[in-house]
């Protein structure tokens, strides 16, 4: 595993680095963390879902109602749409102005 290099340090030529002793780069390292831990990343939240996720427990709190008889489904895209959307009827297909 490599580790991450800073690209915007300083950098020092490799014989400065292979004079470095282990201690002293420890100390450093130490030296180069933040002491403090940001509370807003401590803290995971609790609202957060993962795609995917199981949600056979939820309820459908949209009313569907059954398309209507001034409604049109398009052929391209799908949607339903008012008759005043229809744009074309190629073979007997309604298409809607959005996808013609």
């Amino acid at each position: 595993m490599s580790k991450p290099i800073d690209y915007d340090a300083p950098r020092r030529p490799a014989v400065e680095i292979e004079d470095d002793s282990l201690e002293a780069l420890a100390a450093r390292r130490t030296a180069a963390q933040s002491p403090s831990v940001d509370p807003d990343e401590a803290v995971p939240t609790e609202d957060f879902e993962l795609p995917g996720a199981d949600l056979s427990e939820e309820e459908l709190t949209v009313a569907v109602l059954p398309m209507q008889p001034d409604e049109f489904r398009c052929t391209r895209c799908f949607l339903v749409h008012h008759r005043s959307q229809l744009a074309a009827r190629p073979n007997g297909q309604d298409v809607c102005q959005e996808c013609s």
